[in-house]
């Protein structure tokens, strides 16, 4: 019925807290990688990279509440719960479908947006750990 309010009310906070850490335009860390292609007959490679900010992490969960609630509301308008006139959402209309309503998204909408924001901290996590497994900087001669 209603139950991709959640996540969008989530993605409007995380959308308007991405937009005041973009605002302060911290910009982000450099890193030098070095890793060795020996092993495939090239020689040892060096890049520079940007160790991804937490702003680009959190674009990564807008991204996936924004996308999840757009196609659970396409689904919604598809099944005619949602319509584009007043009061906008068929069970609103009556209190005893206005109760069930609150009842799901209560249910099944904290329970969606908990999902996307597991996942997205187990993104974050793995993130985390493969920059912290990269091979350190090399001093460089010279």
């Amino acid at each position: 019925m209603a139950c991709f309010l959640v996540p969008a009310a989530e993605a409007v906070i995380t959308t308007v807290v991405y937009y005041g850490m973009k605002s302060k335009g911290k910009n982000p860390k450099q890193m030098n990688v070095q890793y060795d292609r020996t092993q495939f007959n090239c020689d040892k490679k060096s890049e520079e990279t940007e160790k991804v900010s937490f702003a680009k992490k959190l674009k990564w969960l807008n991204n996936m509440l924004w996308g999840g609630s757009a196609l659970l509301a396409f689904e919604h308008v598809w099944h005619g719960e949602v319509v584009p006139w007043f009061p906008f959402l068929t069970n609103a209309a009556n209190s005893a479908d206005a109760a069930e309503m609150l009842h799901e998204m209560s249910t099944a909408g904290v329970s969606m947006a908990v999902v996307i924001s597991a996942v997205w901290l187990g993104m974050v996590a793995v993130s985390s750990v493969i920059e912290k497994r990269t091979p350190k900087a090399q001093p460089s001669e010279g």
